[in-house]
């Protein structure tokens, strides 16, 4: 019986890179995580047909940067952009921070 080794665990820093870059430690890594997963599931949730395959999230201390790869980035955008800045405001009022 071979060991079962996850492909994404096996392949990280090799040919993939992490989905979150950020470092935290204590009680302000547990609060990070969750609020990752809030943005991954607000991003999912409010654009269910723009095809999204990634969400890349980087944060400085003040400031999150979120970077979603989608094959319809016209849903995502908007007309004038219109989409696209209403879920930036979405994203800082759950973040508290600049998006």
């Amino acid at each position: 019986m071979g060991r079962k080794v996850h492909p994404t665990g096996f392949r990280l820093g090799i040919i993939k890179e992490h989905k979150s870059r950020w470092f935290a430690t204590g009680k302000t890594y547990v609060e990070q995580l969750n609020e990752d997963r809030q943005i991954r599931t607000m991003v999912h949730g409010d654009l269910p047909k723009a095809g999204i395959s990634n969400v890349e999230i980087e944060r400085q201390p003040n400031q999150v940067h979120v970077v979603i790869d989608t094959a319809r980035p016209g849903v995502i955008i908007g007309r004038k952009g219109a989409s696209v800045n209403a879920l930036r405001t979405r994203l800082q009022d759950l973040t508290q921070k600049k998006v």
